[in-house]
């Protein structure tokens, strides 16, 4: 089968298609034929491996698992003799490892069923970003009807999603951006967007019950001024910091000064289960959360898409079309995205499903 794999740390050059075995499935494993996968700021840290701690967990000196990609949706192809929840045939989304391929096994309680209307596209955005956002918002800063939140980085992919995940609590929900994706964060259902290349949105007279900074660097003083005496500050992920530890040290100094303050200040690891996943499924079929696809590009191209990432240039989230994709250059989508993919000039990512 045709994968993305890299053998080495580095930058997107260390991307390449190569021919790979067909993966072996445990007892309960799906195997799932791809046909959409996401590309978020997390397959960078993997990638380059940093911060350097990245590489306790994936590899000291080459990643432990050479096919890249968490985010995934597809079509059950097979299933190993003790799963009970799919069978052949079923369509389906979860977190997997090494999901820029072809094929790939997937143990059956990281998966669940695509929302009904959702397309495949949409859905292989939805998986990872999608459930880190519910869980910053609902598990870790207990947004309640009413609350303000802020989002910092509200035009990327898991930002997208907690400002939608907000909203649906009827939460008041401030959204930052770059000038150019303003827009994406007003269709996403922000009551109030803050450029902040123009305005400070931790300046704000009036502080926040809620902050959830996705993967930002500001100070741990300024974002606690920004919040109210009890308010709850969730960290998601974090840059900046260089690359022995990146965004850690903040994240460490913010559960220690916790311990001292009225105020939370938590960080986590996203839990992949099916749980989170039906959750947000039904955040999705209940009209609440829309998977906003920024850009398509083709297997092959993974290392475009991550080049776009890095610059910074996303709007929404990337995908990979897997089943059926063409060669071309990626294929700019609506804000609204949950159809079929547009053709585009220089190629064509449509998916025949």
């Amino acid at each position: 089968m045709r994968a993305i794999t890299q053998h080495t740390y580095g930058t997107a050059d260390v991307l390449t298609l190569e021919d790979v075995p067909t993966p072996d499935i445990g007892a309960t494993d799906v195997l799932v034929r791809v046909h959409a996968a996401g590309v978020d700021r997390g397959m960078w840290h993997l990638m380059t491996g940093l911060p350097y701690p990245t590489r306790l967990a994936f590899g000291l000196r080459k990643p432990r698992h050479p096919i890249p990609g968490m985010d995934v949706a597809g079509i059950v192809e097979a299933v190993g003799r003790d799963v009970t929840r799919f069978t052949e045939g079923d369509a389906v989304f979860g977190v997997g490892q090494g999901t820029w391929a072809d094929l790939v096994a997937i143990d059956q309680d990281r998966v669940a069923a695509v929302p009904r209307g959702v397309d495949m596209l949409a859905a292989g955005a939805l998986a990872v970003s999608g459930s880190t956002a519910l869980q910053a918002v609902e598990d870790h800063g207990h947004v309640q009807a009413g609350d303000r939140v802020l989002v910092l980085g509200a035009s990327g992919g898991v930002g997208s999603y907690a400002v939608q995940v907000a909203r649906a609590h009827d939460a008041h929900v401030t959204g930052t951006a770059s000038t150019g994706k303003l827009d994406l964060v007003r269709d996403l259902g922000a009551d109030q967007v803050i450029d902040h290349r123009v305005a400070d949105p931790l300046a704000e007279a009036d502080r926040y019950d809620v902050i959830i900074d996705t993967g930002g660097n500001r100070r741990l003083r300024d974002l606690r001024h920004a919040l109210r005496p009890t308010g709850t500050l969730v960290i998601v992920g974090g840059e900046g910091g260089g690359r022995l530890i990146g965004g850690l040290d903040r994240q460490l100094r913010a559960v220690l000064t916790s311990a001292f303050t009225r105020q939370r200040l938590v960080t986590f690891v996203a839990t992949e289960d099916a749980d989170h996943l039906e959750r947000l499924a039904d955040l999705v079929e209940a009209g609440h959360v829309t998977p906003r696809v920024g850009r398509v590009f083709p297997l092959e191209e993974a290392a475009e898409a991550m080049r776009l990432l890095e610059a910074g240039q996303a709007r929404g989230k990337l995908v990979l079309a897997v089943a059926g994709a063409q060669s071309g250059t990626g294929c700019p989508m609506t804000s609204q995205s949950t159809g079929s993919v547009p053709a585009c000039r220089g190629g064509s990512t449509r998916l025949r499903l």
